[in-house]
């Protein structure tokens, strides 16, 4: 009986895994630079902060770590945070 091994023998497996791997933590990087950003906007409500956070939600998007619709979504709850504080 051969033991088996978590990852797959053949060279293009073991690439594909590296691959995922690097990937894997790029996302992560940038998916937890983009929620500080998203914080930082909730928390100080201030227009100069909400447009580094609009850049951040850019990149993530261009790098393809969340959807176009999803990341309009997330701008528009931030901005409408940001325009109600400035008015009242």
């Amino acid at each position: 009986m051969r033991k088996k091994i978590g990852k797959g023998r053949h060279h293009s497996a073991l690439k594909r895994e590296r691959q995922n791997e690097r990937r894997r933590a790029r996302n992560r990087m940038v998916l937890s630079a983009l929620r500080t950003e998203i914080k930082k906007v909730k928390t100080t409500r201030s227009k100069d902060v909400l447009v580094k956070a609009i850049s951040q939600i850019d990149k993530a998007v261009t790098k393809g770590v969340i959807p176009r619709k999803r990341a309009s979504r997330i701008i528009s709850r931030l901005t409408t945070v940001v325009t109600n504080t400035t008015q009242a």
